[in-house]
Formats: C-alpha cells, structure tokens, sequence
C-alpha cells in the first residue's frame, strides 16, 4: 500500500512540474487560515492500522512561488499486530513548518513541499504478560505534493500526499512487546484543508487624471486695433496610436519581455524620437477577463511598467515623458461570449490581451488633418 502511494505521488510531482513549470504569476501576499481532516498509512514496523485525525495550520504566501505553513497536526490508529489478547492504540501528534513551492497563482496551484518540526509518537499496548505504552517526542521531516483551488479571493480547498519520518518504539521482529526498541519510521499522510484567506492588499486601481479647474473669466476689454495678417505656423503631423499585442512582447499570463518582442519595440521607439513635441507618452497595459479582477489589474501594471523600462534603461527616452497605467480587464475589444474549451477562449480574446502607447502634448499646436 504504502509503495503504491509513494509511486503515485512521484508520478503526480513529475506532471504537476511539465503541468506548470513555466508560471510567472503574481501573488497577493495574504494570510490564511488551514483546518483540515487527514489520512494515515502507518509505517508497518509500529504494528498498527491505518488511521486518521485532523490539523490545524497558518499559512503566508511570501512571493510569486513561495508559501510557508506552520502549525499542529494529529492522527491515531489501532493496533494491528495480530497477537491474540492485544489492544490499543497508536498516536502521534505532530508540530511542524513546511515550505510550499508553487506552481501557479492562478484559481489551480499545484505545489511541492517540505518541512522540519517534532513529532510526539505514543505506542499504547496492551498484552495479558506485558504491557508497551511509551511515549517519544523526536525530530520530524516530511516532503510531499499537493494542489490548492481557490473558489473565491477569501476560500479554497487544499489537498496534499506527504511521506513523514520520526522516531518511535516498535514492536521487535518476532512480534515482542520489548519497550524501548526505538526506530526511525515513515507514516505516509494524505490531508484536505480548506482554506481561509485574509490580509490580502486591496486591488490597485489606476489613478483618475486629474480634472483641470476652470479658468477665471477676464473682465471685457476694448476691442484690439486690428492685427497684421500673419502666416500660419505649418502643422504638426499627430502621433499615431500604436497597440502592441501582449502575446508577441510577453507570452500568455507573462510579464517579461521576450525575443519576438524586439522588431515590436523597435518600431515604437523610432516613432517616438521622431516626435519629441509629445510632451507626455502614456503607456496603457489591457488584460483579458481570464483570471480574478485584482490578479489582472496587477498583470497590466506590471507590464505597462516593463515596457517604460525597456524604452529608458534600453533605448534613452526620458523616463519624465513617460507614464504607465494599468487598465485590466476594463476595456475589452471583444466579448467571446459562448467560444466552448479553455484554449479557444485564451485564442478568441488575444485582442484584449494589448499594450497601448499614445502620445499627448501639454501645449496646443496646429496638427494635421
């Protein structure tokens, strides 16, 4: 049993990373809260059944790939160990830390993890000649696989498999209430949680613009002698709106810039040295509607940003003339409503997905028709 369990979690460690390896999603930093009941595969040195219990735990999301959960856990099972007149039970309660590395911060974020705490072991037999009930507290490791779904932006479910060692006594090879044989063991545990999020920062939302106050209005004054006829001043040629498609500059639910965004950028920036009357260039970044409201909020700002750093650091624009904003999923082109299949979705709403630069001038001139 315990061979087939660990085989799968293998296998299932080696899809979760072909599943997601790739991910460059963003967090939101919460807090969260994880009860949960919990399946134990005994290790069969302890003579035992399987067994269940239950955990309570306190989880961090620290950054794009990496959570933290700390808390207490305990399991319980009765004896197995096939000696006519023994009774009792085994029990472990556990306290632990582990390290959660994820794959994903979409709804779906598979995950491995390890961690280190100490675990409190209780052999509690019975036999009518003799009697084991010996309690251990040793150190503790684990190491497993799991996913977390997230219904909501405030719960979820959590679902792991992990292999655990500790030291306990055991029952002797020739089935011997000997007390005191102390050996390392492995329990194999599978747990389901759910998942109580809190402390996540408020979604970012672009600023307004400003709303200009009016001017004062002047008093009359006399009519002016007529002025000499002066020649028009030439016009200006209008800056030219250029939308970027995000898959060509980043790669689906990406911020980094990639190697087919270069002719892209290019382009922009030979656009925008031959029109240094624009005071102001504002680059405005737009998601689809894929994902939570505030997840793509923060994947449009951060891509507006990337772009401003790329035409500074990359090309020389002035960074004063540059503004990012970050628009989300506010302002699709299109709907897609009734496309069937995930991948013909994310295909259908690739206009949405776009980065859009535009030129504004502080000072009004006399532009081209």
């Amino acid at each position: 049993m315990k061979k087939n369990i660990i085989n799968i979690a293998v296998a299932a460690s080696l899809g979760l990373a072909a599943f997601a390896a790739s991910a460059e999603d963003m967090y939101r930093g919460a807090w969260y809260a994880l009860p949960g009941v919990s399946y134990m595969d005994t290790d069969g040195d302890l003579e035992a059944n399987n067994g269940g219990g239950g955990f309570l735990k306190l989880g961090k999301e620290l950054s794009e790939h990496w959570d933290i959960q700390a808390g207490v856990g305990y399991n319980r099972a009765s004896e197995d160990t096939g000696i006519p007149g023994v009774g009792g039970r085994y029990k472990q309660t556990t306290l632990s830390a582990d390290a959660l590395y994820m794959f994903s911060r979409d709804k779906f974020r598979p995950f491995l993890l390890a961690g280190l705490g100490a675990a409190r072991n209780n052999v509690d037999y019975s036999h009518p000649t003799a009697d084991v009930s010996d309690s251990n507290t040793s150190w503790m490791a684990n190491v497993g696989l799991g996913a977390q779904y997230l219904f909501s932006d405030n719960f979820g479910l959590q679902a792991d498999l992990r292999h655990q060692w500790s030291r306990a006594d055991v029952i002797d090879e020739n089935n011997i209430f000997a007390g005191n044989s102390r050996e390392t063991i492995g329990n194999t545990i599978l747990s389901l949680g759910g998942i109580f999020r809190f402390g996540a920062p408020a979604p970012v939302v672009a600023a307004a613009e400003p709303v200009p106050a009016p001017a004062p209005v002047a008093a009359p004054e006399p009519a002016p002698a007529p002025a000499p006829v002066v020649a028009e001043e030439p016009c200006q040629p209008k800056f030219e709106t250029i939308t970027l498609q995000a898959e060509k500059l980043f790669g689906f639910d990406k911020f980094k810039l990639n190697g087919d965004s270069v002719p892209e950028l290019n382009d922009t920036v030979a656009k925008l040295k031959a029109h240094p009357e624009f005071d102001v260039v504002v680059v405005t970044g737009h998601t689809d509607r894929l994902g939570s409201e505030q997840y793509n909020q923060k994947l449009s700002e951060k891509r507006a940003e990337v772009i401003k750093n790329h035409l500074v650091n990359d090309h020389g624009i002035d960074a004063s003339r540059i503004r990012t904003v970050g628009k989300g999923e506010a302002q699709p082109l299109v709907a897609c409503d009734g496309v069937k299949g995930r991948k013909a979705l994310i295909e259908c709403l690739s206009p949405n997905r776009r980065v859009v630069i535009t030129g504004e001038r502080q000072h009004p001139v006399n532009e081209c028709n």
